[in-house]
């Protein structure tokens, strides 16, 4: 093994609200470091090659592929999970409306994609399908089809726009 891959750095991070100091493989992926050093495993490592989505977190409120993002590069960022979006109420509406719209059968695309929508959400407004699906099309899914998940989000977009103009209550992103 090489110096490289033996070399430890220090980085300091917040997940999901707490600060993190660590001292982590120089090479370790940041999902590999949110599920094997912090118990994270939302998030799932499935393609290794940014390709799937089932790794997507947020860092400094945009989407990211936990598989491509070292940890080391982490270093000063926020980071939420779909654990820590879940926690914070954020998802919530996301996640009952994939429930109500069968958006998940085997479940394990499921948090990348609450991730993935959640960053679209989180700029307002009515969305349209094809903005939803454009979104949305770097997340793979094997079970669904689709067609429930573009229903949940849009349904979601719709009941937070509604939200925003004083008709509700609505759930903003962490």
């Amino acid at each position: 093994m090489t110096e490289v891959f033996r070399a430890k750095v220090d980085v300091s991070v917040t997940v999901n609200g707490e600060q993190v100091e660590a001292r982590v493989p120089a090479g370790q992926h940041m999902i590999d470091f949110l599920r094997l050093e912090l118990g994270l495993t939302g998030a799932h490592a499935s393609c290794e090659h940014g390709v799937c989505g089932a790794c997507t977190i947020r860092v400094d409120g945009q989407a990211v592929r936990g598989c491509l993002m070292l940890a080391a590069q982490a270093d000063g960022a926020e980071v939420w999970t779909v654990e820590g979006l879940t926690d914070s109420a954020a998802i919530v509406d996301l996640q009952e409306a994939f429930v109500a719209r069968n958006a998940l059968q085997c479940g394990f695309c499921t948090p990348g994609m609450l991730v993935a929508a959640e960053e679209l959400l989180s700029k307002g407004g009515v969305l349209t399908r094809d903005e939803i699906r454009e979104h949305m099309s770097g997340n793979y899914c094997r079970c669904t089809g689709y067609e429930a998940i573009v229903d949940a989000v849009e349904g979601v977009a719709r009941a937070r726009a509604q939200d925003e103009n004083g008709a509700g209550t609505g759930k903003g992103a962490a």
